[in-house]
């Protein structure tokens, strides 16, 4: 197609199937520093395009690009855990250096302190809980692979058993 314009349109882009992942190999495996620099900027880790997140830390149900199923991940408290505790290894050593190289008065390093340590623990949780939803992607953790072995099609098939009242239970029971 031919157009004036320098930028492609959506009809000059190739069209994926959503089941197949941009970044899955041929062998299956995905890959991992891809699907991890996708969640670091808060990606879809199958395409990269759609946004992982609907709010600041509610993650989707689904990407709104690929489709990929997004809610079976097992975040937990793991971003959490992980950002304190790179904020604390870059906040302890450098409040020690400041206090120790300049003497500053307690509530001034107090008040700077706890303003860093707040504004880089909002900066990181979000990422932090992407990566780590891209790393559950990438080893097809959780049900993230659930799509290519069918698991899911053959749990959903199968019949449940008809749960029985009391009465009825009872009647069956005593056939004397």
């Amino acid at each position: 197609m031919q157009h004036n314009n320098i930028y492609p349109t959506l009809e000059d882009l190739p069209i994926t199937e959503p089941s197949q992942p941009h970044s899955e190999a041929s062998n299956g495996e995905r890959d991992l520093k891809t699907a991890l620099w996708r969640g670091w900027r808060r990606k879809c880790p199958c395409c990269g395009t759609g946004s992982v997140f609907q709010s600041f830390l509610k993650v989707r149900k689904s990407c709104q690009v690929c489709q990929q199923d997004l809610h079976h991940h097992r975040a937990d408290d793991g971003p959490a855990y992980l950002t304190i505790l790179i904020v604390g290894h870059i906040i302890a050593p450098l409040f020690l250096h400041v206090f120790i190289t300049w003497r500053l008065e307690p509530l001034t390093l107090f008040t700077v302190f706890s303003i860093g340590a707040v504004a880089l623990s909002l900066y990181l949780l979000p990422r932090l809980k992407g990566a780590i939803i891209a790393f559950q992607w990438a080893r097809k953790m959780h049900g993230f692979g659930a799509e290519e072995d069918n698991w899911s099609e053959s749990r959903n098939s199968a019949p449940l058993p008809q749960m029985l009242d009391n009465e009825h239970e009872t009647s069956i029971t005593q056939t004397d």
